[in-house]
């Protein structure tokens, strides 16, 4: 393991959680960085748009992040984060484990979704934000893909 290696540990839908959990983890002196967070706060839809909030962390700080966290009573949403190592996740097309969970980059909505946005244009966008197909991504060969 390289100690010098950053990863994304969590994506977040919502700018302000992944701000409160940056100063968490620097409060416990874990350098850490947020990316894309300017343009969630933009727009919400920007948000799905990127793919979230990215929290990136050293790999050497994953297992005491992990404690921190749990020490807090606050788990990474399942549904917004990198899985633990104990269930590691990796791409079935190059077997990598550089994959993160969030919206999807390539299939963003599906035909469902183009039905009912142009339905709610009509009716001057009531519902927001839109749902998101979510995925895992691989950053290595740029593989989407569902878990199991």
């Amino acid at each position: 393991m390289n100690d010098d290696k950053i990863v994304v540990y969590e994506t977040f839908s919502d700018p302000i959680n992944a701000h409160i959990v940056k100063g968490l983890l620097n409060s416990y002196g874990i350098e850490c960085y947020l990316s894309d967070e300017l343009m969630s706060t933009l727009n919400i839809a920007y948000c799905a748009a990127i793919g979230g909030v990215k929290l990136h962390v050293f790999e050497k700080d994953i297992d005491r992040i992990q404690v921190i966290l749990k020490s807090q009573n606050r788990e990474p949403e399942l549904s917004q984060s990198i899985e633990s190592k104990d269930t590691e996740i990796n791409c079935p097309n190059c077997h990598s484990a550089n994959v993160s969970h969030g919206g999807s980059l390539k299939k963003k909505f599906g035909i469902r979704f183009a039905l009912l946005f142009s339905l709610i244009s009509v009716l001057a966008l009531i519902f927001y934000p839109f749902p998101l197909r979510k995925t895992y991504h691989c950053f290595d060969c740029d593989h989407e893909f569902k878990k199991g």
